[in-house]
């Protein structure tokens, strides 16, 4: 009988600390939709400082937030966006910005730190001598940590060069940073200066920083007058909103400090992976490169699937109480966050362990 949960799935699982249910059990709250709710306006006017912008937006989630950016800046129907073909607007948001914005995502390859080659950038940037043929380029969107390569973090010297690629050719800078907090953390650089290029900004304030629900959008009083709009047609907006934002606060003012020991687990956990692999030499099942780890991600690969494959050991890992995400048929992840100890992390990694014996075992017997 499984008597403990280690849920290593995301960093979207944390629960709501007793500070936060008491912020937003005492929160100030009016009409938000009325631009009347003042624990709103109080949480929104901080973000916008700490994000070094003019104004911000609560959004219900990220994905709303970056669909929102997207389409204000790509407000013709038939606009193109460039973007990574690794990035999350691309693969996990539903197609949003084409089936609701009629916008076109062009994709570049992302490199392995989460980057794409600037050349590259500009190379797929459309000329204006095929406007007849080929949809307008307006934008370009970035990510930082970007998720699926590692949770690797994306300095501002790179943010910078792509912001004045971005300014050459007259196009607009969206940076996708649902982990920004994360990046600013382990590079070592104030948030405002990663964002410093771009035009808007997305942050979660449900992932790293732990609050409940709810992302925030950054940008010019313009953009965000324009977001506002948007906002509201696509149903988001909502009424007592400092309840949330109370919440969203709370993590701001608490959480952003414990990200540099959530880091310090993810590598430890890495690491540790890496001699669980070395004690098991005639299974030879894991890849882990644990240099870059450089944020809560760890990603590892199995060398053969056909004997362990990566939903067998999740599956396995669940009946211990550990709980882990497939990313791909020959990877998973673990996802560390501020509600994960380092006794969390120790019962994991025996758990991996006996997990990988018992399948390895089972297939033998087989």
């Amino acid at each position: 009988m499984v008597t403990r949960t280690v849920d290593l799935r995301s960093d979207t699982v944390t629960k709501p600390t007793e500070a936060m249910r008491a912020a937003m059990a005492s929160a100030d709250v009016d009409d938000d939709v009325l631009g009347a709710d003042p624990t709103a306006q109080r949480f929104e006017e901080e973000m916008a400082r700490i994000m070094g912008k003019e104004a911000a937006l609560f959004v219900p989630s990220g994905t709303m937030g970056n669909l929102i950016s997207v389409l204000v800046h790509c407000e013709i129907r038939g606009s193109e966006v460039i973007m990574g073909d690794n990035s999350h607007i691309h693969v996990y948001e539903n197609g949003g910005i084409a089936t609701i914005g009629g916008v076109h995502p062009k994709t570049v390859e992302n490199n392995p730190d989460g980057t794409m080659d600037i050349d590259r950038i500009e190379a797929a940037i459309r000329h204006p001598n095929g406007a007849l043929y080929y949809p307008t380029t307006r934008l370009i969107c970035l990510e930082n940590t970007h998720a699926n390569c590692g949770g690797r973090c994306i300095s501002a010297d790179y943010t910078d060069r792509v912001g004045e690629l971005a300014r050459k050719h007259g196009l607009k800078l969206h940076i996708d940073g649902a982990r920004i907090f994360n990046a600013s953390v382990a590079l070592g650089v104030p948030v405002h200066r990663l964002v410093q290029a771009a035009d808007s900004v997305s942050v979660c304030m449900s992932k790293g920083l732990g609050a409940p629900v709810g992302s925030v959008i950054v940008g010019t009083k313009e953009f965000i007058t324009k977001a506002k709009r948007l906002r509201k047609t696509l149903g988001g907006g909502m009424r007592q909103i400092g309840i949330l934002c109370a919440a969203a606060f709370v993590a701001l003012q608490e959480n952003i400090v414990k990200l540099e020991d959530d880091h310090r687990k993810a590598k430890i956990f890495a690491e540790m992976v890496l001699t669980i692999s070395d004690g098991l030499k005639e299974i030879k099942q894991f890849r882990v490169n644990a240099s870059s780890v450089e944020t809560n991600m760890v990603f590892f690969d199995v060398a053969d699937p056909s004997v362990i494959s990566p939903v067998s050991l999740c599956e396995t890992l669940g009946k211990f109480g550990v709980l882990a995400m497939p990313t791909s048929s020959t990877s998973l992840r673990v996802v560390i966050h501020f509600q994960i100890s380092e006794g969390d992390i120790h019962y994991a990694l025996t758990c991996i362990k006996q997990a990988i014996q018992e399948i390895v075992a089972v297939g033998i017997a087989k």
